[in-house]
């Protein structure tokens, strides 16, 4: 099933939806944003609670839905929802579990069984020293690779997860290369917002970031795989840019097949995608929304201010109607720099990293290079 959601308003319904079914997880990653328990919290949301959400999810255009935690796979009940999710409700349904050993041979089965559309692993490094240093546990590499080989062999699309931060940034051209041999579907980098257990001080600079993006608009190009950012939305302006740039140079087809990358996320001679991607840029509450274990409802993950809750109010009411969330699709409402940027209705700088390091989500994104008014 592919999803096709070119006439999506972002005002009324979300492209993505992530559900964080638990906070327990056995690892102990640098970078958490859920500050993640050994133990589930009891006040997370029952079976039935998560199903009447998962009938609310499906009510708004069925979006695409992830299950993230913690480690999904510490709920014991997650196959149930993700069958209800995907059967019931059609729902195109992705997973994001930790690399342990409750990675089985037997839970991939399930999963696919569950009628899962993509299981996404993380791999923060190329080697097994950087992976495991990263995410806080030895043997989390060997993990992966494992996992990763269930999946191949139960033929469940993967799509890879990396965090950049300054432990992992000169190793991005290997990891990119590890990516390929495992014949992922989607890349999804990762740019650290300073939130749970993430530190301003394993961020790399805004220079880098910018040169990061430069580069995987290279990347997504030569390889087989579509790249997508996270929590760089500047990424869109960055590929209209060298798209100008070789337009400028007599290039006038590669700037197309640039914008082309971006917006439809895979050309000719990538791996198929089963879930699409979005047809214009997704920020925080704007075309995202993410419920925590207990049911508040956040603009995404790491932009932690809670605009109601699902216990109390519908996820359509709040995702529509939350002040915060109406603010943050107003890009009138920016300051700074992203106030006065061209760019700012295809980007809007990062709120979550804004809101992290300046305490106001309307503020302009610190870690963007670009200066509006020398461009």
């Amino acid at each position: 099933m592919t999803v096709n959601k070119q006439e999506r308003d972002y005002n009324v319904n979300p492209f993505i939806v992530i559900w964080e079914v638990t906070r327990a997880c056995a690892l102990k990653c640098l970078h958490c944003r859920a500050e993640a328990q050994y133990k589930a919290d009891p006040r997370q949301l029952t079976l039935a609670e998560g199903k009447r959400l998962i009938d609310e999810i499906a009510a708004m255009d069925r979006p695409l839905f992830v299950f993230t935690g913690g480690d999904p796979l510490m709920r014991q009940d997650l196959f149930e929802l993700a069958k209800y999710a995907s059967e019931e409700q059609g729902l195109p349904v992705s997973m994001t579990p930790s690399a342990t050993p409750k990675v089985t041979y037997e839970a991939i089965c399930k999963a696919k069984e569950a009628g899962l559309s993509r299981w996404a692993f993380s791999l923060d490094g190329s080697t097994a020293d950087i992976h495991d240093h990263f995410r806080g546990t030895r043997g989390s590499f060997d993990q992966t690779m494992k996992g990763i080989a269930y999946l191949q062999e139960q033929q469940i699309p993967l799509q890879v997860n990396t965090t950049v931060s300054r432990y992992n940034v000169d190793d991005l051209p290997a990891i990119a290369e590890k990516v390929k041999e495992l014949g992922v579907v989607l890349w999804s980098v990762f740019f650290l917002v300073p939130t749970g257990r993430g530190m301003e001080a394993d961020m790399i600079s805004p220079e880098q970031h910018e040169a990061v993006m430069m580069w995987l608009c290279q990347i997504q190009r030569m390889m087989p795989y579509g790249v997508k950012a996270t929590e760089a939305p500047h990424y869109r302006r960055v590929f209209m840019q060298q798209q100008k740039r070789e337009q400028l140079e007599g290039r006038k087809h590669a700037g197309e097949e640039i914008a082309g990358c971006i917006d439809r996320g895979a050309s000719m001679g990538k791996h198929a995608d089963m879930l699409g991607r979005a047809p214009k840029g997704v920020n925080d509450g704007d075309g995202f929304v993410f419920i925590s274990h207990t049911g508040d409802v956040y603009p995404s993950g790491f932009l932690p201010i809670a605009c109601g809750n699902v216990r109390e109010r519908p996820l359509a009411d709040i995702y529509q109607h939350s002040p915060i969330m109406q603010q943050l699709r107003d890009k009138s409402l920016l300051k700074g720099k992203c106030g006065i940027c061209r760019f700012k209705h295809i980007c809007g700088g990062s709120r979550a990293r804004a809101y992290a390091l300046t305490g106001d989500y309307l503020e302009s994104d610190p870690y963007c290079a670009y200066i509006p008014s020398l461009n």
